[in-house]
């Protein structure tokens, strides 16, 4: 009788045995077997997805050197700067920074990559882990990446191939909001108070 192929699930990317032996212990286990057996977690980029990630003004980017050396980058950039390419591609321009290279040379080593994305002000993070590399000789793709009228150098290219991402619950996500979204609000507010100031000396005149 032919072996029987063993179960693979989107969330092998982070369970591993010994994460899912840790889970059997903490009494999570069933509810995540359940979880994998109907699908695990998602794969491709929705359009859910898609809209949430063009809405974002920063993202953490995580990498391992080839001996497993952890390092997390922070990049940041106007809404849109993190592109969708299709539903399984995510890319950027990589801006010209201190010039360390950490994950430059992580990911020549080492492709796999974890991209997490929090937006405080709904109090919503995602999860993406997948492949990525550098694409460093390609003026044309960077040029496209760029974000349009953004003052920065745009110095080579990220391209993220996406393996899973998964959604957090919004436990313990304080509420921070962005000072130009501040600005906005607040500059409309004033605008509505004066429009009704005018409103009110309007009508005590008549």
């Amino acid at each position: 009788m032919a072996e029987q192929a063993p179960h693979v699930s989107s969330c092998d990317v982070a369970f591993s045995p010994t994460v899912r032996a840790v889970q059997a212990h903490k009494g999570s286990r069933r509810a995540y077997a359940d979880m994998e057996v109907r699908g695990g977690w998602q794969t491709r980029i929705t359009p859910d997805l898609a809209a949430f990630i063009d809405a974002q003004r920063s993202v953490y980017l995580a990498t391992a050197s080839a001996d497993g050396q952890p390092y997390i980058q922070h990049r940041g950039g106007p809404p849109g700067f993190l592109r969708v390419l299709d539903d399984t591609t995510l890319a950027f321009a990589d801006f010209s920074g201190n010039r360390q290279f950490v994950t430059t040379g992580n990911l020549i080593d080492n492709p796999k990559a974890q991209l997490f994305l929090m937006d405080y002000a709904h109090r919503r993070r995602i999860k993406i882990w997948g492949e990525a590399r550098i694409v460093m000789d390609d003026p044309a793709l960077v040029a496209k990446l760029m974000p349009a009228g953004y003052g920065a150098r745009g110095e080579q290219a990220l391209i993220f191939k996406v393996k899973a991402w998964d959604a957090n619950c919004p436990q313990h996500i304080p509420r921070r909001f962005e000072a130009e979204d501040v600005a906005r609000i607040l500059a409309e507010r004033d605008a509505e108070i004066a429009s009704l100031k005018a409103e009110v000396e309007r009508l005590r005149g008549a």
